[in-house]
């Protein structure tokens, strides 16, 4: 058995993870993150790099460097009803470096900042690492067991950081309560190619019953397609004609290539949850991200939640560690610092869900423009207000750690 001892162990390389372990590294914390996968190499994930995300970046002095890899740029939130154009958000007025969302492979910003990460003397990342349980001793956390490439692993650690995603083991194994409040939806996740001649990039379309979320990559179209909770099992035991049909329905111009989705194999399923973890933390362990909220994809904000988690946590704690000195306490600042914008997010997502998604797959029409949209396109400097929340969220984090010398 392989055994390592760390001031810090987090399990699960996503972005929570991966920017928790940057950030402490960097602050002179012992850090050890384990990734259960060889690589970061996983489609339709959140691939949405949100203007709180980049100003982060900026902060750590990376964004120049992060921006040279390939991405779009969205400024403005653009849809559709019924056919008539609507502007959603505006990101352009934000007070941030760059005011726009970054469309990027999830796997290119987790190798990015696995690039930065190792070159701290403090930084180790386990590849084909699962952690499957916690070492406890009297009450506390103070480590994790699991495999590793060469076997048997066992991390020793003052602090254990569950990232591991909303299916987290780690999280079951503390016997931390989760509240769920449900969703109406599911969504099912594909590619079309794109073309020079296709329509600009309106994100999301609503037309009979039927919506699709377009997000322009370059040469391909990501596309999600939104459908009633529960029916996945059954449209699959239909032919795949029935999704481009509807598909075709609400956007039109997909009509000479929906026969790219030659089988329901080329269609991923979003099983869509929204839940919370009522305590995040426990002696020597600590939730963060996927696994102590997961969001709904309204809006995207999933993955930048989960590293202002992350920066927030790394703000708490890297003292506390670098003096050995972590309480109960310090794990529950965490929590009262990122509870207000998780539980203002839910709020945000569950109405429209409630409000709008649910009342249009139940009732198969086409809803009206609501009043707040109306205005919004009456008076563009509306269009600010849903920007701010979606682009920079309830509460901001700023990385306050300094790095080691």
């Amino acid at each position: 058995m392989t055994v390592l001892r760390a001031r810090c162990c987090i399990a699960g390389g996503g972005p929570a993870g991966m920017m928790l372990g940057f950030l402490l590294a960097r602050a002179g914390v012992d850090t050890v993150v384990l990734e259960k996968h060889a690589d970061f190499l996983r489609d339709f994930r959140g691939d949405t790099v949100h203007p709180s995300t980049l100003e982060v970046m900026h902060e750590l002095g990376l964004l120049e460097e992060f921006l040279q890899r390939p991405h779009q740029k969205l400024s403005r939130i653009e849809g559709q009803v019924g056919g008539r154009p609507i502007v959603l958000a505006d990101f352009s007025h934000l007070p941030v470096r760059c005011g726009f969302i970054a469309f990027m492979p999830q796997w290119d910003f987790l190798d990015f900042l696995a690039q930065h990460a190792r070159q701290l003397p403090q930084f180790r990342l386990l590849m084909r690492a699962e952690a499957s349980g916690l070492i406890e001793e009297a009450g506390s956390v103070v480590g994790v067991r699991g495999t590793s490439a060469n076997g048997a692993l066992e991390v020793r650690a003052a602090l254990t950081v569950a990232a591991d995603g909303r299916h987290s083991v780690l999280r079951e194994q503390a016997g931390l309560e989760v509240e769920n409040f449900g969703a109406p939806m599911d969504v099912l996740w594909m590619r079309l190619s794109r073309r020079a001649d296709d329509p600009p990039n309106t994100l999301g379309r609503i037309n009979a019953g039927r919506i699709l979320v377009t997000l322009d990559r370059g040469d391909y179209w990501q596309c999600a397609y939104v459908i009633p909770k529960g029916v996945n099992d059954a449209l699959r035991q239909g032919s795949i004609e029935s999704l481009r049909a509807n598909i075709v329905a609400v956007a039109p111009f997909f009509a000479d290539r929906v026969a790219e989705l030659r089988s329901w194999d080329d269609v991923k399923l979003l099983t869509v949850q929204v839940n919370r973890l009522q305590r995040w933390h426990r002696p020597g362990f600590l939730c963060i991200g996927d696994a102590a909220h997961a969001m709904s994809p309204i809006g995207g904000v999933g993955i930048n939640l989960a590293i202002q988690d992350a920066v927030a946590a790394a703000n708490i704690l890297a003292q506390p560690l670098l003096r050995g000195a972590l309480a109960a306490d310090d794990l529950a600042a965490v929590q009262r610092r990122r509870d207000f914008p998780t539980r203002m997010t839910q709020r945000m997502q569950l109405f429209l869900q409630r409000n709008v998604i649910g009342r249009v797959l139940a009732s198969g029409a086409t809803p009206g423009i609501a009043w707040p949209i109306r205005l919004m396109q009456r008076f563009p400097l509306l269009r600010r207000i849903p920007a701010r929340l979606i682009g920079m969220g309830f509460r901001p984090e700023h990385v306050r750690t300094r790095a080691a010398e």
